[in-house]
């Protein structure tokens, strides 16, 4: 299948490029909706990469990139389940994303994450699993989770620490703060910042030219340089899990979940 359109996002695949592009009202928050698209599309790499060399993920969203988990969706669906359910349902939600997060991070081909606005929570953590990451001007990279009581639980306090240094995670991590493009660029963590608009096309071109090389020789380099931190990630979901049955977190998840705002996840 070289083209699928579905509830939440769609990919096409030609001329060696796979585009995934996400497409999700208000800003592609990952939940029951789109978690078995992207399973979708993992069950479907290996018929994709074999005439591919690059996957590229964007957003159709003028919002941005992806918001990361849909904490409302969680929230409301955990509520009338039992303490030892709703940790079951999340444990098995957690390890779902985090087979998606470790087949994109370990596909032999090189990603490239195409960001524009924010890229928040689990979007920051999608953005991580990719090779490359282009940003436009207007791109904005947080770590929320700590304002709930919660860590990060797509895989990215393990990935964060692969790519930068201690001091800088600590920082993301224990503050919530958001950085900007050119921020995250001086850190190591966007290798290319472009115009505002200009990230999908950007990384389009760079597709371009990574079909030049040699694709096996390009998996090759992406193993020796890109480890997958197994032990950690599986770490990260217990003590996502956890945390997530604490009052306090609970207390949080609901001043969220009953916000009026479109993007209560806005610092």
């Amino acid at each position: 299948m070289n083209r699928f359109q579905g509830k939440t996002l769609s990919w096409s695949c030609s001329d060696g490029t796979i585009e995934l592009v996400l497409d999700r009202a208000p800003c592609n928050e990952i939940g029951s909706a789109t978690l078995p698209e992207l399973e979708q599309f993992i069950a479907t790499l290996p018929v994709l990469q074999r005439d591919s060399h690059t996957i590229i993920i964007s957003s159709a969203r003028k919002e941005g990139f992806c918001a990361g988990a849909d904490l409302r969706e969680l929230y409301r669906e955990s509520q009338p389940l039992q303490p030892a359910d709703r940790l079951t349902r999340l444990r098995d939600f957690l390890e779902r994303i985090h087979s998606v997060m470790n087949a994109l991070d370990s596909v032999a081909l090189t990603t490239i994450a195409a960001i524009e606005g924010i890229a928040f929570g689990g979007g920051f953590e999608l953005a991580l699993v990719c090779d490359l990451i282009i940003a436009d001007k207007s791109a904005r990279f947080c770590f929320p989770e700590l304002r709930l009581g919660l860590i990060p639980g797509f895989g990215g306090i393990p990935r964060l620490k692969r790519d930068l240094g201690n001091a800088m995670v600590r920082d993301l991590l224990l503050t919530g703060r958001s950085i900007n493009a050119t921020k995250a660029q001086s850190i190591g963590l966007v290798s290319q910042v472009v115009a505002e608009g200009d990230a999908l096309r950007v990384a389009r071109s760079t597709a371009v030219q990574l079909k030049k090389f040699d694709r096996e020789t390009a998996i090759a380099a992406k193993n020796f340089i890109k480890a997958i931190p197994h032990d950690e990630l599986r770490r990260e979901i217990e003590i996502f899990c956890h945390l997530f049955t604490r009052p306090a977190v609970e207390a949080g998840l609901r001043k969220f979940s009953e916000s009026t705002d479109a993007l209560p996840y806005l610092p």
